[in-house]
């Protein structure tokens, strides 16, 4: 099963160069190579993005797809819960001002666009829009968790951000 999972995101990152191509991070989420992000943005981007990998994750595992994209889905919405669970740890222990709560406000605007693409979609298409969505999420979760793990200024959140880096 955990190679079946390894290949399948193996062949989801494949495609990634050539879909990163044509797409630019939004103004909110760190250009590779920033060298630091507000601790408003970082709180404020986490359970967006967050809630964005487990609702299309919960999609995914509805929808008319393959068995690994299916096993692939459970994986996300196993590991973005408790990604959740573990920030809304931290926000309690932050010493950050910004008005957020763990579970977040409704999605952030881009986040809903891209969930609002997927909910339209079926079988191939679906599972086609999935893969490219979820491979550029994690490419900006990793630039957001990374530039906020070596430039953060919240200690909590730093921490948080750099226990979470593995697992993304």
């Amino acid at each position: 099963m955990k190679t079946h999972l390894t290949l399948a995101m193996v062949a989801l990152l494949a495609g990634a160069p050539a879909a990163f191509a044509q797409s630019t991070a939004p103004a909110d989420i760190p250009a590779v190579g920033q060298t630091r992000i507000e601790t408003e943005t970082f709180s404020r981007t986490v359970p967006s993005a967050n809630r964005f990998e487990i609702e299309s994750s919960k999609l995914a595992e509805q929808k008319n797809v393959a068995a690994d994209v299916k096993d692939f889905a459970s994986l996300m919405i196993r590991d973005h819960t408790k990604a959740g669970e573990d920030f809304k740890a931290a926000l309690e222990q932050s010493q950050t001002t910004a008005s957020v709560t763990a579970s977040g406000p409704a999605l952030l605007p881009k986040d809903q666009a891209m969930l609002d693409q997927l909910k339209k979609l079926d079988g191939g298409e679906f599972q086609a829009k999935y893969i490219l969505l979820q491979t550029e999420a994690h490419k900006q979760a990793l630039a957001l968790f990374s530039t906020y793990a070596q430039s953060g200024e919240d200690p909590a959140l730093k921490e948080f951000a750099k226990k979470t880096l593995p697992t993304l």
